[in-house]
């Protein structure tokens, strides 16, 4: 008796020790992200090309194609979640607004929504949209040739916060630009940083030697922070085409956005030069479809 009720506790101990295993071991689902993707794209003269002119292929045609492969990953994302946690945004921003009332017609178009009540419909009709109005902005743009600057330094001081971030998402700013950063109502310096950082001010600083870093150290060199604490956004610029008269140009310039970044509190971004967009799509998609936290 007594050995027939050792038996019995000792089975049942094993028994609750497996479940227990099985139970730790199981994973535990995590619920999938909320996408907020944002682009800010800059029509200045850089996507001129008569002026900046690429026989591989034209600056403004990379532009439209990190586009694509941005809105590609962006709606692999939406396939992949149920109807009812969707909860996705992705939108286009310019700064400042051209005055092209056709650009900013065909811009209407590019903030597009997912939630509960979206429809497969409206996958397929994003991706129309996207693969057919970029292009037409960007055309528009370079057949005005009103080119006004794009003014990022003070789309952060003023619109990002309100625009660009928002509560239980993944917020994501696409920055489209050559890394050069001025317009002519935003600039001014400070203790030795600025607003904006063009060829000519790289040549003032004498950002041409190998010891730029240290140059950049003690002249205190970079850009004003216009807001701090904007951890929960990340950023990725594209297209950054520093000037070849410049071994240093591209360093310094990442240099600058780096430690810009750093100062108002973006933990992640990301810096890319202008490659073809068939070698970065892989890169983009491994960016967006990130698992983050």
């Amino acid at each position: 008796m007594k050995t027939t009720f050792l038996l019995s506790t000792l089975f049942l101990l094993l028994t609750a020790s497996f479940t227990r295993k099985e139970r730790i071991s199981t994973p535990i689902e995590k619920p999938p992200q909320n996408l907020n993707i944002s682009f800010l794209l800059d029509l200045s003269d850089r996507i001129d090309p008569k002026k900046n002119p690429n026989p591989t292929m034209q600056y403004y045609q990379r532009d439209v194609l990190y586009m694509k492969s941005i809105v590609q990953a962006f709606l692999n994302h939406v396939k992949q979640k149920k109807i009812f946690k969707l909860n996705d945004q992705l939108q286009v921003f310019f700064d400042p607004a051209p005055k092209s009332p056709q650009i900013n017609q065909l811009s209407q178009q590019l903030k597009v929504s997912f939630d509960k009540n979206s429809s497969k419909k409206s996958i397929i009709t994003t991706e129309q949209i996207f693969a057919t109005v970029p292009i037409k902005i960007y055309q528009s743009a370079i057949r005005d040739r009103h080119y006004v600057g794009s003014d990022i330094w003070g789309f952060f001081k003023n619109s990002v916060t309100d625009y660009c971030i928002k509560d239980q998402h993944r917020n994501i700013l696409i920055i489209i630009t050559d890394g050069y950063m001025y317009h002519r109502n935003n600039q001014f310096k400070k203790n030795g940083k600025s607003t904006y950082i063009t060829p000519a001010l790289i040549r003032e600083q004498k950002l041409n030697t190998p010891d730029f870093q240290s140059v950049i150290k003690r002249k205190n060199l970079g850009f004003i922070a216009p807001i701090n604490n904007v951890g929960n956004l990340e950023v990725v610029v594209l297209g950054i085409n520093p000037s070849p008269n410049n071994p240093f140009e591209g360093d310094v310039i990442k240099q600058y956005w780096g430690d810009w970044f750093k100062s108002m509190g973006i933990k992640n971004y990301y810096l890319k030069t202008a490659e073809l967009p068939s070698d970065l799509d892989p890169v983009l998609q491994k960016i967006i479809l990130a698992d983050k936290p």
